[in-house]
């Protein structure tokens, strides 16, 4: 009965997209989901590293090692972003004060985008074997998100509160770049709707898959350093890796904090 409760008052907290790939959370007052689709502009831009085994003709999934990451390139947390969807350009600021603005939509800001981000990185910046120089991405309609297929992440506060719990040391919610965060949810109760559908409002997900997790959660986003191995604490603690879950957007609709969510 304590946990049929549970399920009656669970809320979405808050919800974030990531429109670079490694960079930025924004925090969203609402966002409408379609069928088969992320939330839109999450991850819709990356910079693929000089080696990564892209073909920009026929975009498709590859692993996150390809692309500027944080499990690769920590110091990107050190960056702020944002996305303007009414301008269509996309801000990026460096801790020494260095700031750009520029369409990742046009050729020409994609590439004063490539030399911004590339200066960063300095020597992490990486190029092919015929000397391929990195290069920001846009292709419409495509996400770099960390799953093979188009998904939203949904980590419960509740499992966030049990790994606090048993290292005894706050976790930064952003360290796990969710896209919704739940309320009123009991420690790992999301692993338990595997194959499952849930609502919220008139959107429905199936829930598709645990979220095994990587070294980019060791990356603190405000300092931008590894103090922290969220990786090496659950699996001590708790026997895995895995905080959060998948979940495949079914029937789309409009969802915003304070939402209910429910088991279909």
């Amino acid at each position: 009965m304590i946990y049929l409760k549970r399920l009656q008052k669970m809320r979405i907290h808050s919800l974030y997209r990531y429109p670079v790939k490694g960079l930025t959370p924004e925090r969203l007052a609402q966002a409408t989901l379609s069928p088969g689709r992320c939330i839109p502009w999450d991850r819709a831009f990356a910079l693929a590293q000089g080696d990564a085994k892209l073909d920009p003709e026929h975009p498709a999934w590859i692993p996150k090692s390809n692309f500027m990451c944080l499990a690769k390139n920590a110091k990107a947390a050190a960056l702020r972003t944002s996305f303007d969807e009414t301008t269509g350009t996309l801000t990026i600021a460096a801790p020494d004060g260095t700031r750009l603005t520029a369409s990742p939509f046009t050729p020409e800001g994609r590439t004063e985008l490539t030399s911004f981000l590339t200066a960063f990185l300095g020597e992490e910046a990486r190029h092919g074997a015929e000397g391929q120089a990195p290069q920001f991405h846009y292709f419409p309609a495509h996400s770099f998100c960390d799953h093979k297929t188009q998904v939203v992440s949904l980590i419960g506060l509740g499992s966030l509160g049990a790994l606090e719990a048993a290292v005894a040391a706050p976790r930064d919610a952003r360290r796990f770049r969710a896209n919704i965060y739940i309320d009123d949810i009991a420690p790992w109760a999301e692993f338990s709707w595997l194959g499952r559908e849930i609502r919220i409002g008139a959107a429905r997900l199936l829930v598709q898959e645990r979220i095994d997790r990587c070294a980019a959660t060791m990356v603190n986003p405000d300092t931008a350093e590894k103090d922290a191995n969220p990786v090496k604490e659950l699996q001590q603690n708790f026997g895995h890796v895995d905080l959060g879950i998948f979940a495949e957007v079914v029937t789309g609709g409009e969802i915003r904090p304070g939402d209910a969510i429910t088991l279909a």
